[in-house]
């Protein structure tokens, strides 16, 4: 998979891009990462990319011309067509059912805004999928970029170590109906640490009781926690 990243502050990605999983995923060949600096296409002696809002208010509004320039430019980059993406508080949540969607695609284009927000023709325009990472606001797209890179990433097939690790996960499509259920919970060595036992299923070599445990627990986590997701329906 090819990740193109289109930003006001490239420097922000490198140490994540190169590091843990998504550093093994780049050396292994499985998905190559582009950063690309938006003021490149700047159209003016300062590398001025914003402005300030018509009709007043606080912030400044990425202008059209060089956000649009940088997607054209980097699309032609390569012949993989490429979905493209805004990091928005206004797009809509970003669920494992779009993670899995996205991890089948070849190539996605992502858009870190920032400031006050984007000028709204350029995003008409462009016709990107909107996405965000959570009812609240961050200074730029560039920490939910990485988000979204790290969710899609660890989803593409030979990344991560086991191939049952990601179908284990927490919002994996695994309930009895099919529900996307949060994981079970999980221990490891010393078998008792500050007078806490480990449950004793999972010491007793029985598989069969082990995944039957581990089932009931994410069911009664989910209920628990997040029992709308019990509700929704796939």
């Amino acid at each position: 998979m090819r990740i193109d990243i289109l930003t006001l502050f490239p420097e922000m990605f490198e140490p994540v891009l190169s590091a843990s999983i998504l550093g093994r995923a780049r050396e292994g060949g499985f998905a190559g990462y582009y950063v690309h600096n938006i003021r490149d296409w700047a159209d003016n002696k300062h590398d001025k990319v914003d402005d300030r809002p018509f009709g007043g208010g606080p912030g400044m509004v990425m202008m059209c011309q060089p956000l649009y320039d940088a997607v054209i430019a980097v699309e032609a980059m390569d012949s993989t067509p490429a979905q493209r993406i805004v990091l928005s508080p206004q797009g809509e949540i970003l669920r494992q059912q779009t993670v899995e969607q996205l991890a089948a695609r070849p190539r996605l284009l992502l858009i870190a805004g920032h400031y006050e927000g984007i000028d709204e023709r350029v995003i008409d325009e462009l016709d990107p999928l909107e996405l965000s990472v959570g009812d609240y606001v961050l200074s730029g797209g560039e920490l939910p970029a990485m988000v979204l890179t790290d969710a899609v990433v660890r989803l593409l097939k030979g990344v991560l170590g086991h191939e049952q690790s990601a179908a284990q996960d927490s919002f994996a499509p695994q309930g009895p109906s099919g529900q996307r259920l949060l994981d079970c919970p999980h221990y490891t060595r010393p078998r008792v640490w500050k007078g806490r036992s480990v449950p004793d299923v999972l010491l007793s070599g029985d598989h069969q009781a082990v995944d039957a445990w581990r089932a009931a627990m994410m069911l009664d986590r989910t209920r628990q926690r997040r029992p709308d997701l019990l509700e929704e329906r796939h």
